[in-house]
């Protein structure tokens, strides 16, 4: 079914921000791991390597959602760009997150970057790259 661009574009927007409620505002295992791909991929400044595939995403958000307590989560100017015909999107955005950590309250501001693949009717996570702002911290 052929969307158009804002239509797209609103579609992408709330299964980011629906996948975001899956971790900050309770830990929703099941629900997260339905956004994202079985061989996606994630690169997180407090990971060595790569995450790669669903599994490893996940359990890489697990262990942060279930020892960290969530207080605040904000996601500011968003953008999507659509490639291979309206099949993949590039999702960027800035957040801020203030949460408690092993007794330490923190707050971060940083930047989100997402491909997305269509699949089945679906927009999943293929790959996932954040990072602190610069200078942040």
């Amino acid at each position: 079914m052929w969307m158009d661009g804002t239509e797209q574009q609103n579609e992408v927007l709330t299964m980011i921000r629906e996948m975001n409620r899956c971790w900050t505002e309770t830990w929703d295992e099941a629900a997260f791991a339905r956004f994202i791909h079985p061989d996606a991929v994630a690169i997180a400044p407090t990971v060595p390597g790569r995450l790669e595939g669903r599994d490893a995403y996940v359990s890489g958000w697990r262990a942060f959602a279930e020892g960290a307590v969530i207080h605040r989560w904000e996601e500011t100017g968003h953008r999507v760009r659509f490639f291979c015909q309206g099949a993949c999107a590039v999702v960027t955005y800035f957040f801020t997150i203030r949460f408690t950590l092993a007794g330490r309250e923190i707050t971060m501001k940083g930047r989100d970057m997402f491909t997305l693949v269509r699949q089945r009717g679906r927009w999943l996570v293929a790959a996932d790259q954040f990072s602190p702002e610069p200078g942040d911290g």
